[in-house]
């Protein structure tokens, strides 16, 4: 059963999250639970306080593969680029934000091993939107020109914005 994903203002999603300490069998069954949630709700990226965990997990896939990250770092990033961001806790709400073009982060996979990944592009940006709900940060808060958030129906061809 996959989980509710808690909407904005939450009080959860403006706590920093705590550093997951032991890979245990509650945590892949959390990872698991957030994976279908997101899929489900559709978007392509969550973070573990968006299901109401205040724990330092996020998954992420745009369309190649899911990503997990435990304890997830931004380690390096470059360049600017700008998308038009939603968020699955801030349902109809979407705004221009702009962001690094490249990062690497760092964390650990569910089998307990430090993994890097370096992401440009969309992938970047979910990278940095998720790792900002762990420092509870949603992405209005990035928005330079609050007159550019925009309040829209959902729509299934808007997936890909969803993050």
């Amino acid at each position: 059963m996959p989980r509710n994903i808690v909407k904005f203002p939450s009080p959860v999603l403006r706590k920093t999250a705590k550093a997951v300490k032991r890979i245990t069998p509650e945590i892949c069954k959390l990872v698991n639970e957030m994976g279908t949630a997101m899929r489900q709700a559709p978007g392509v990226g969550l973070a573990a306080p968006q299901v109401g965990e205040s724990l330092r997990i996020i998954v992420v896939d745009i369309g190649q593969g899911l990503h997990v990250l435990i304890n997830p770092k931004t380690i390096s990033k470059s360049g600017k680029q700008a998308f038009v961001e939603g968020c699955l806790s801030l349902p109809g709400i979407e705004a221009p934000v702009e962001r690094a073009a490249k990062v690497k982060v760092k964390g650990m996979n569910l089998a307990g091993k430090i993994i890097e990944i370096e992401a440009e592009g969309l992938l970047a940006t979910v990278f940095q939107h998720e790792i900002d709900h762990l420092d509870g940060y949603v992405f209005i808060d990035r928005v330079k020109d609050p007159s550019l958030i925009q309040h829209v129906a959902f729509s299934q061809e808007k997936k890909e914005e969803i993050i």
